[in-house]
């Protein structure tokens, strides 16, 4: 009798442990908040002032970016990049100088890079 209770209370037990498994895994995950990100506001003074490789700010399009630690990642060479850093680099980005737009990716991923605003001169 006692075998038998403890065949059934370990088989129960495992049924247990295999359904709150499972309900974790099919439950819906809710996502996780977004970052509150306080906006900064800049002028084309102080993106002037990462102007080199390793610390490269641009304005594009009325948002400045940091992409230093993007640079070595880019897909092209950094000599294409760096003559921008420090400035307003909005027509550089649209036509990537050959008249060719940049992917709607490469707009996605930039948006990682955002620091703040371009403030009005």
């Amino acid at each position: 009798m006692s075998r038998k209770l403890f065949l059934v209370a370990t088989v129960l037990f495992w049924i247990g442990v295999l359904a709150a498994w499972l309900a974790g895994r099919w439950a819906p995950s809710t996502p996780d908040a977004p970052p509150i990100r306080v906006s900064k506001d800049f002028g084309l003074a102080d993106v002037a002032q990462h102007a080199k490789e390793d610390d490269c700010w641009m304005a594009i399009n009325g948002k400045v970016y940091d992409l230093s630690s993007y640079i070595p990642e880019h897909p092209s060479r950094p000599d294409i990049i760096l003559p921008w850093c420090g400035k307003e680099a909005s027509e550089a980005y649209l036509t990537k100088m050959k008249g060719r737009p940049h992917s709607s990716m490469a707009n996605q991923l930039l948006e990682t890079y955002d620091i703040g605003s371009l403030r009005s001169q």
